[in-house]
């Protein structure tokens, strides 16, 4: 009987021993993305351009590092490259001083000449006094996500070549722009249950290794757990693909390393250890501001792989954020302009690092950008004027940091009657100061374009509070995310649907659809349409190839603005 005893001990030991390797080594199998057919990217792994009427910014990385600088070629001009990390894989192109609405002949040359891959093709946008007749913008969020976090009881992301099918099917469309709107990254590494099953996660370890937060990201050996955590996120996932079409990237919570939390102690999950395998315990805490470690890591990740944002004449230079030293001249890492002549602004702004805990007088965005988008609003100088958040307007899930106070109850409904522990009430404020100006428009329609939730939407808001918005509704949009995973919607992750706030009244168009999508929209002289495309499994991958839009959206431009 103990012989019995014993070997049923010993075979129980071998299984749990089984299984905790296969979760931390199991089933993973990581590439870049293999481009397309008929272009060569030679030794490009990845390469993410944008412009403005005048000039190109470009990052990008190689197979293998180099020692002389790299160049761009801009038609018969000659453009060095800037390194950006230690040993010389990761590069900028800065080109200034080009000609507005020009499509330009690029090929990137070792400092020999020798090509390193197939020229192509980039414009610049028109000019600010320019009256181009069409635009249009591809746009999502929540586009991050690490395969080494797919795990059998579904966390993680969709995988990367779902999640390249998808870009594909939009960059099909021919936009004239992309916009991926916050979370580019997804690998929380302290706070709340997320980080059990990202970044410090037994399988995450394996593949990219620990990161040390006493000493600097770059420069060390946090350098190159930083080039495994984030490479398969971002450089895998867009490859060459964008090499034509400018690019633009908010970030937002998950970009600096960590969810948004705000608890009074620790936590405490069992499913943790039943279905993975790993400490029930995790860590609570109040995630943001960022401390000085995340802040390292969202910087260190732009400056290799995402083009900031450039100047803009009617975007003040001294925004926070804006102007460091290890950086292209004038650009900005948190506030973005994309003006497409007199036809189009985007306000593109994130609301995490300058975040203040400060009662009535705390913020979500700086004060400085705030003023910023309240004068871009009140100058109405294109057709139309597009604040594009990297935070929701309209929406809750009842998280710490949004712009609102509703937490969800028992029933699974969003209340205010419950505390929301840490949440300030000068965030609701900013909230309605920034409605306010765009209801105040007369010439363009109030439309906010929003990332982070994980899924698609779009309604009016009639109301805030006390703030009434009936004479011209404030029209707030979803965009819908490209990366989310089976546990990643709200209803599987919060518990709910995402709903309008208690303290807003929101006529509800498109109700919340937990679906991975994207929104392709068309600006012209007369109107904004809005097409708005969603997939997820079990539906055939297939069907990814031809996905068609499922709602339409026509916003007329009036004289005051609202369609």
């Amino acid at each position: 009987m103990r012989r019995y005893l014993l070997l049923s001990l010993i075979i129980l030991a071998a299984l749990i021993g089984g299984l905790k390797l296969y979760f931390i080594y199991g089933g993973l199998d990581i590439h870049p993305n293999p481009g397309e057919p008929g272009w060569s990217s030679g030794e490009l792994v990845h390469l993410l351009p944008t412009v403005s009427h005048d000039r190109i910014l470009i990052k990008a990385s190689f197979r293998k590092p180099f020692t002389q600088p790299p160049f761009l070629e801009v038609d018969d001009r000659i453009f060095p490259g800037k390194r950006t990390d230690t040993q010389g894989f990761f590069w900028f192109f800065d080109a200034p001083g080009l000609t507005p609405n020009q499509k330009y002949e690029l090929v990137v040359k070792d400092s020999s000449g020798q090509s390193l891959c197939d020229p192509w093709t980039l414009a610049t946008f028109p000019a600010p006094e320019d009256r181009p007749e069409r635009f249009r913008l591809l746009i999502f969020t929540c586009a991050g996500g690490h395969d080494a976090h797919i795990e059998w009881f579904n966390t993680g992301p969709l995988p990367l070549p779902t999640r390249i099918r998808l870009l594909k099917r939009g960059l099909s469309l021919k936009p004239d722009a992309l916009i991926s709107s916050g979370d580019q990254i997804y690998y929380d590494l302290r706070y709340d249950k997320s980080a059990r099953v990202m970044g410090d996660s037994a399988r995450s370890i394996a593949y990219a290794g620990r990161f040390d937060p006493s000493l600097p990201v770059m420069g060390t050996p946090n350098e190159e757990v930083l080039k495994k955590a984030v490479g398969p996120q971002i450089a895998f996932l867009y490859g060459t693909l964008c090499r034509s079409i400018p690019t633009f990237f908010l970030l937002d919570d998950h970009d600096y390393f960590e969810n948004d939390i705000a608890t009074q102690g620790d936590g405490f999950d069992i499913r943790l250890l039943l279905l993975g395998w790993r400490s029930p315990f995790y860590k609570g805490g109040i995630s943001f501001p960022p401390d000085p470690f995340m802040l390292d890591l969202a910087r260190s990740a732009q400056k290799l792989y995402l083009p900031e944002f450039l100047p803009d004449e009617n975007r003040p230079a001294d925004l926070p954020g804006g102007n460091a030293p290890d950086r292209a001249p004038g650009v900005s890492e948190c506030y973005g302009t994309l003006r497409f002549g007199r036809l189009f602004e985007g306000l593109l702004y994130e609301s995490r690092r300058y975040v203040t805990l400060t009662g009535k007088d705390a913020v979500f965005t700086h004060k400085k950008a705030e003023d910023w988008l309240i004068a871009r609003m009140a100058a109405e100088q294109t057709t139309h004027l597009v604040n594009i958040p990297a935070v929701v307007f309209g929406w809750s899930a009842g998280k710490w940091m949004e712009w609102y106070p509703d937490v969800h109850d028992k029933a699974g409904n969003l209340t205010t009657v419950l505390a929301k522990y840490q949440w300030q009430e000068g965030w609701f404020e900013q909230h309605n100061r920034i409605l306010k100006a765009a209801s105040s428009m007369r010439k363009c329609v109030p439309l906010f374009i929003c990332g982070d939730l994980h899924n698609q939407a779009w309604g009016k808001i009639l109301k805030s509070r006390d703030l009434d918005l009936r004479a011209n509704p404030v029209i707030s949009v979803l965009s819908g995310s490209l990366g989310t995973g089976p546990r990643g919607f709200p209803s599987a992750f919060r518990g709910l649907k995402a709903k309008p706030p208690t303290d807003l009244m929101v006529q509800e168009v498109l109700p919340s659809l937990e679906k991975n999508g994207f929104l392709i929209v068309d600006f012209t002289p007369e109107k904004v349409v809005i097409q708005f495309y969603a997939w997820r499994p079990p539906e055939p991958l297939e069907a990814i190839d031809t996905l068609q839009p499922h709602h339409i959206l026509e916003l007329k431009v009036t004289a005051l603005g609202g369609g």
